[in-house]
């Protein structure tokens, strides 16, 4: 056996080996327990980052410490292929996107490949295969018959120069992220899945996902936003419309004084239409639109709005309200409108307060009489109902629905549920993605695709421009058709859809990525599905989730699949964060580029940054490659997973990287200088009296056991398994092998080493199968069972007793852990440490903790 850890040679050898023998392809085994572990595929940009390593080595230590269990683990691997970066490369380098995306998928699959991650690469698949959109096409298609699509006029954002619809992550600061040039909001056609048909089942199952983070649930939950109040009619003065709103405050109802319009509202400049205000409201409109919707929610942002030149009638009090545009209201709450009551909510005091606007005082508190032209900020606590007509007197919590009935039975309002969720609009005016199964005719209409003309197949002949509209607009040969009802020339969609829709059901196709019937086969998904790990960031915690969650809700409607949820258990693991390093002549330096703490180019210091998330963009990034090359993936697995917790930030340390590759190292040394005394030795099978050294280290054999196994069963906690290995090594290092002679001694010292190599394969796979083979195993050590612990080798004969004095620290000792209560004060109180605390004091009392502490108190 080789002296030296050779990890280029051992990583590559068992990765061929792990090929041949198809260890990770799995088929339906209704004989063994099925697992099906997932990581969120990812985009292929072009290289793996340190977060990809973190990420996927989680899962892969599950995956086959679950393999190892005895399941039936499916563990695939695909690419979520479509979207803008594709485009972007095209317009800066002339590359086409299709070459530039499988290019990257092939360049790091090797590097996938490289880390030694447990896939079963027969099943991998990328979203822009045309097999994959095909099918998505088709599930578009079921659920246009079912009426959860539709299309309707939307705002986007827009800009003129380039001609395109811009995601809100390409507007930078008002601007168009590629030309600078002013972004505008435009209405377009856009088609919408209808995902609030799904609201209430999408929240009630909230509660079922028992094994997903709180903060998670509670994300999902405040997405979907359910209120319960009223929608209430705003009769329009001098016209023949009304203004709807939702409240859940009806209570209220009376200190309405004002109506506030979000800016995207069309009656926003319908109602100033013609009147001395249109100028002021289009410009103000212009202008708020433009800004983030985020700001414009803050509880922090300066009011502004417009008086619209019109006025509506509260129902209740025949109030004359003026109607005004404000920045602070959203048109995606609610109905885009919102009636003011400032006396009751802080934003309409705010925004009353500036421009001068009517407070009237509805709720009074018991224990003070508010003056409206007293107070300095809105009441918002319960009391009693005033200035409200023949409620007047009713607590307001009680006049809720009692002003609801009221409302029903005049026809100007009823009971209604509202939900913060909205329809997702999935048209994006790009060519880099699926597209978009329908067909105009100026005859017929719209009308959908038949499915035996299936898939609609994106042109790669395209070319993509940096500015002039949308790409799919201008190539003839796909917008020509004809009409597959009456055969007269019609014209193709030319959106395509949101990404989002890929990643909403790639996790059903794994199951069956070859299957060309049907976009799901029923017998492979409903062996495989739900997935029962699922793991990734935190920022996906809303959109993706919620949408795979809202896809699979739909596919079990089209009989498809039968599971109500897609993801069992969920866990968000942290970010990889490293401190950044600037120049203040040069910006910021890649780590490696820094020459002894100085810039390469002007040789200045270079100034150590705060900790933060590894980026590009300020260059705290760490290669996986180089530091593969440098210390071997299993060194880079070991890292990523004992530096931290999996769902906490882990903070990058070369040391601590160091320190991992010395651990595999001292791993190695201790199965190749003992190699020889222990290759024909068989283990210890726990049948022969042992004498006290050997008897602790199968205390710790088998306590590191149950240790790690709990740690990734229960917890996920890799960093505390790998500390307890580490400790289960140092033991083993206590023995000098060469003076012993005792087969019985020796069996102990090998089933210690072989446990250790069979709790960490898992974690450095690599390694820990080249020292199973020299240990003698034939298989591979994915093959064996994970090793279980004896009980009877884990019970203490003795206890370690912690010593306090008035609550502090004083010393330590050991007891028989039979010791009775008396005993151990009468050990406690003779202790040598102790007693110099103790002496010429009274002692008071002396307190037991069983099992752990005795605690002396003097005076």
């Amino acid at each position: 056996m080789a002296e030296t850890y050779n990890p280029e040679e051992i990583e590559n050898k068992w990765q061929e080996y792990w090929n041949k023998q198809k260890l990770f392809e799995v088929s339906e085994d209704s004989g063994r327990k099925k697992y099906y572990l997932l990581e969120m595929f990812p985009y292929p940009s072009g290289r793996i980052h340190m977060g990809h390593v973190r990420n996927y080595s989680i899962g892969d230590v599950i995956a086959r410490y679950k393999m190892m269990q005895g399941y039936n683990v499916l563990h695939p691997m695909g690419w979520d292929a479509f979207g803008m970066p594709a485009e972007n490369a095209a317009i800066e380098s002339g590359v086409h996107p299709a070459k530039w995306t499988y290019e990257n998928i092939d360049y790091m699959k090797k590097q996938l490949k490289r880390m030694g991650f447990s896939y079963d690469w027969n099943r991998e698949l990328a979203t822009c295969d045309v097999l994959y959109y095909k099918w998505e096409q088709w599930i578009f298609l079921k659920m246009y018959e079912k009426g959860l699509v539709y299309k309707r006029k939307s705002f986007v954002n827009w800009c003129e120069r380039c001609q395109t619809v811009l995601a809100n992550e390409q507007v930078e600061g008002g601007l168009c992220w590629r030309c600078g040039l002013e972004v505008t909001q435009k209405e377009l056609e856009q088609w919408f899945f209808k995902i609030t048909d799904y609201a209430e089942e999408l929240l009630d199952y909230c509660d079922k996902l028992t094994g997903w983070p709180e903060r998670v649930i509670a994300m999902q939950k405040n997405w979907i936003g359910k209120s319960e109040g009223a929608a209430i009619d705003f009769p329009l003065e001098g016209r023949d419309q009304k203004i709807t709103v939702f409240t859940t405050r009806p209570d209220t109802l009376f200190g309405a004084t004002f109506m506030s319009l979000a800016p995207e509202n069309p009656l926003a400049l319908e109602l100033s239409k013609g009147t001395a205000q249109e100028e002021a409201v289009k410009s103000f409109v212009e202008k708020v639109v433009k800004q983030d919707k985020i700001t414009r929610s803050a509880d922090d942002l300066e009011k502004e709005g417009v008086f619209t030149g019109a006025y509506c009638i509260n129902p209740v009090s025949d109030h004359k309200m003026p109607i005004y545009v404000a920045n602070f209201v959203l048109m995606e709450y609610g109905t885009g409108a919102v009636m003011a009551v400032p006396t009751h909510d802080q934003r309409d005091f705010e925004f009353a307060v500036k421009y001068g606007l009517e407070r009237i005082v509805v709720i009074q508190p018991k224990e003070e009489e508010l003056r409206q032209e007293e107070m300095r900020e809105a009441y918002l606590d319960e009391g009693v109902m005033v200035n409200s007509g023949h409620f007047n007197g009713m607590h307001n919590v009680k006049a809720m629905d009692a002003i609801i009935n009221y409302l029903e039975e005049k026809g100007c309002g009823k009971r209604t549920v509202n939900y913060r969720l909205k329809d997702w609009g999935i048209s994006r005016q790009r060519y880099w993605g699926n597209p978009i199964p329908i067909i105009y005719c100026k005859s017929c209409g719209t009308v959908p695709v038949p499915y035996s003309d299936l898939p609609v197949i994106l042109p790669h002949d395209v070319e993509i421009k940096g500015m002039g509209g949308f790409p799919l607009k201008d190539c003839k040969e796909f917008v020509d058709t004809t009409c597959p009802k009456c055969g007269s020339s019609a014209q193709r969609e030319t959106d395509t859809m949101d990404t989002f829709v890929e990643s909403s059901w790639y996790f059903a196709r794994y199951t069956c990525p070859q299957c060309d019937t049907s976009p799901l086969n029923s017998n492979k998904v409903d062996f495989w599905m739900p997935v029962d790990q699922y793991i990734g960031g935190i920022e996906h915690a809303v959109l993706h989730l919620l949408y795979a969650r809202f896809f699979t809700k739909a596919l079990r409607d089209m009989e498809l699949i039968k599971v109500d949820e897609p993801f069992k258990n969920l866990l968000t693991q942290g970010m990889v964060c490293k401190e950044t390093l600037k120049c203040e002549v040069h910006g910021w330096l890649y780590p490696e580029e820094v020459v002894e703490g100085c810039c390469p180019h002007c040789h200045q210091p270079v100034q150590v940054g705060r900790i933060e998330k590894m980026s590009k963009s300020t260059k705290n990034v760490v290669d996986p490659e180089s530091l593969i090359k440098h210390y071997g993936a299993d060194t880079a697995r070991l890292f990523c997973l004992f530096a931290a917790p999996p769902e906490k930030d882990l903070d990058w340390s070369d040391q601590g990287v160091e320190g991992a590759f010395r651990f595999l190292n001292r791993v190695w040394r201790m199965v190749a200088d003992h190699f020889s005394i222990l290759e024909h030795v068989k283990p210890f099978d726990g049948n022969a009296a042992l004498d006290e050294r050997l008897v602790k280290l199968r205390f710790k054999t088998h306590a590191t056991i149950k240790k790690v196994t709990h740690d990734i069963e229960d917890r996920f906690h890799f960093n505390t398994a790998i500390s307890a290995i580490m400790e289960l090594v140092n033991a083993i290092y206590q023995f000098d092998l060469t003076s012993m002679k005792d087969e019985q001694e020796l069996a102990v010292i090998k089933e210690a080493i072989e446990t250790a190599v069979l709790l960490l394969s898992p974690i450095a796979p690599h390694i820990t199968e080249e020292l199973w083979k020299k240990l003698g195993k034939q298989e591979s050590i994915f093959k064996a069972s994970w090793p279980h612990y004896d009980a009877a080798a884990i019970i203490e004969e003795e206890i370690l007793i912690v010593i306090q004095v008035n609550g502090k620290l004083r010393s330590r000792v050991t007891v028989p852990v039979d010791s009775p209560e008396e005993e151990i004060k009468k050990i406690a109180l003779s202790d040598e440490k102790a007693r110099k605390w103790i002496e010429g004091k009274e002692i008071k009392k002396v307190i037991v903790v069983p099992k752990k502490l005795v605690n002396v108190v003097v005076k």
